[in-house]
């Protein structure tokens, strides 16, 4: 089993990024394949709504690097998304993607996946419930299995 690990913090060595890699941790003593990838090295554009890939599958005429996280996320049995709470919500590069996501959504490319959810917030009201819901909607629109929240009321939660 295989898990992609997206960290939407596009500050290295955050919080986020310390949370994401202790669940990965525990990913690996349980024999699971754990790859990391962090939105800061990558290059995504908003979703134009050209809908190119309504007719032609995993095709995007927007020349950035979202397709290729895409296919990664493709590939993986689970994904583990975590994001920083910018205003009660993720970071503009994760809703980038999670936007972008129509794409595999066409042919329920994600359907059954397993997701997981991580917020991280500046306080104990820092917006967490917001940011996470993001992705377990996410998780929702693409046909998802959502994992069973641990630490708050919809996934695992930070301050």
């Amino acid at each position: 089993m295989k898990v992609l690990a997206i960290n939407g913090s596009p500050r290295r060595d955050g919080n986020t990024q310390v949370m994401i890699e202790e669940c990965a941790k525990s990913l690996r003593k349980a024999g699971i394949d754990v790859e990391l990838v962090s939105l800061r090295d990558y290059v995504i554009k908003p979703c134009s709504a050209c809908e190119v890939c309504y007719k032609k599958p995993w095709h995007c005429p927007i020349k950035d690097d979202a397709v290729e996280i895409l296919k990664k996320m493709n590939k993986a049995d689970g994904l583990l998304i975590g994001s920083p709470v910018y205003g009660a919500d993720v970071t503009a590069q994760m809703k980038a993607l999670l936007d972008r996501s129509i794409i595999p959504y066409n042919n329920q490319d994600f359907k059954n996946k397993v997701g997981g959810a991580i917020a991280v917030g500046g306080g104990a009201h820092g917006g967490q419930e917001y940011a996470i819901l993001q992705i377990m909607s996410f998780f929702a629109f693409q046909g998802m299995i959502a994992a069973n929240p641990s630490g708050g009321l919809f996934g695992a939660m930070g301050t």
